[in-house]
């Protein structure tokens, strides 16, 4: 088929004698060629968009029905669901015992939130859990933690605290009598990394969580995490409840210091039982990988150095480790002795309890000390690079003064740091594999 140029135009120039009607018509022909291949086209490329059009609505209507389905039988580990969900809420927080409690506990899945979550329901208290998962430190540690509060009957929700909705359905679905709220964006150092997250957990997440319980009805005490970090510079030796908490040494002090005030504020206005927590450097099995005393005990098995640090003047950091049967104990009783909020429908009718305590050892241990014990128990020496404590928000030292909780909760440590390591170590050993001879990659 000659090309349309070639039916425009004369092949040889000067040869322009052409019949007037055949012109025409050769003319109307080509015309008609050129519109109807157009418009065929036009017609394809339409229909190529209707057709994508329908995959595309077909395809999220199929999104939207898997994400329906998915919320609506999961087995509570991916956010809000059915009937099934429900039935699944109300088993997990039914009480057992006479003059038991029904406990929110958020962060359940974290190091406190699952020894605290399993000495309630052990004792026959109600418990529900929520918690993020987030990847701060190896998700599939947190995930083993919600395996073993599985197999104790303790139900986790995947979702987090600042889901407004999340909070409404749970407490439409269960009339909590306390919240333990241990949810939290912790570490020291890793809020120069990423500052928002405690921002969006310890600041935003407290508030979304004070908002449900203020407006709940009737209204649950609350006994949440803050932090011995808020004494920040301060140097008076022990701390007490009562020393000044206004000079935070990093972002997360700074929050947890934040979280102190907002709580009161909610105690002040609404009638919330309040009672905060200052837990010193908890340690023991099922612990958080990114302590000191958890990578110093994956390094020294590896043959890795670790690094310890030291103050100003060569002098060794001090913590005042506690044992985390003892911060349970500690939590445990908090509960136990919150007294009532005094709001319903987020009317205050009368003062509600607001406190707070130390909870703590009330014996520091320096951290030379600290891994002398861990080799002894490892049975190998550490490779040690001792360095000046870099400015990033730790504090040479902690000592908790814990007079206030022993006379309030009965609180009474036990567990002192050799002990408490042993203990720590044998856990470690066999949850990665070392007493079966078979040592596994570390992330």
């Amino acid at each position: 088929m000659p090309q349309l140029d070639e039916q425009l135009f004369p092949s040889t120039p000067g040869k322009i004698k052409i019949e007037r009607a055949h012109h025409h018509y050769t003319m109307n022909r080509a015309v008609h060629r050129c519109f109807t291949s157009t418009s065929t086209i036009f017609l394809w490329a339409l229909f190529l968009v209707a057709l994508m059009a329908s995959y595309m609505s077909i395809q999220s209507f199929v999104d939207s029905g898997s994400r329906y389905l998915h919320h609506t039988t999961s087995r509570g580990h991916g956010g809000i669901g059915g009937l099934l969900w429900e039935k699944q809420i109300r088993s997990s927080a039914q009480i057992r015992r006479s003059n038991g409690i029904s406990v929110l506990v958020t962060g359940a899945a974290g190091f406190v939130g699952t020894h605290v979550s399993l000495a309630l329901k052990k004792r026959g208290d109600g418990v529900v859990g929520v918690d993020n998962f987030n990847d701060y430190y190896d998700p599939s540690l947190k995930k083993a933690r919600r395996g073993l509060l599985d197999s104790h009957n303790v139900f986790v929700v995947e979702g987090d605290i600042n889901d407004r909705q999340l909070l409404a359905k749970l407490f439409d679905v269960v009339a909590f009598t306390h919240v333990m709220h241990l949810a939290a964006q912790a570490g020291v150092r890793y809020a120069m990394e990423n500052p928002h997250s405690y921002v969006h957990s310890n600041v935003a997440g407290l508030v979304t969580l004070l908002e449900q319980c203020k407006s709940a009805d009737p209204q649950p005490a609350v006994v949440w995490a803050s932090s011995s970090s808020v004494y920040g510079l301060n140097d008076k030796s022990p701390f007490s409840e009562s020393d000044r908490t206004d000079q935070p040494a990093s972002l997360y002090a700074a929050t947890k210091k934040a979280g102190e005030a907002i709580t009161h504020t909610y105690n002040h206005i609404y009638g919330l039982s309040i009672t905060g927590l200052r837990f010193f450097t908890v340690y023991g099995p099922w612990g958080r990988p990114d302590m000191a005393y958890f990578s110093f005990t994956r390094n020294i098995l590896q043959g890795k150095p670790i690094t310890v640090y030291r103050g100003k003047n060569r002098v060794d950091l001090a913590r005042d480790f506690t044992y985390i049967d003892d911060i349970v104990k500690g939590c445990v009783a908090s509960l136990d002795t919150s007294g009532k909020s005094t709001g319903s429908g987020g009317k205050k009718r009368g003062a509600a309890p607001y406190r707070i305590f130390n909870l703590g050892n009330t014996s520091p241990v320096t951290v030379p000390t600290l891994v002398s014990i861990l080799e002894k128990n490892l049975k190998k020496k550490a490779k040690k690079y001792v360095l000046e404590m870099p400015g990033n928000g730790d504090v040479p030292f902690t000592h908790a003064n814990i007079s206030l909780a022993r006379r309030k909760l009965g609180y009474k440590p036990t567990t002192d740091l050799p002990t408490g390591l042993r203990k720590f170590v044998k856990w470690y050993l066999s949850y990665y594999g070392y007493d079966q001879g078979k040592p596994v990659n570390f992330k």
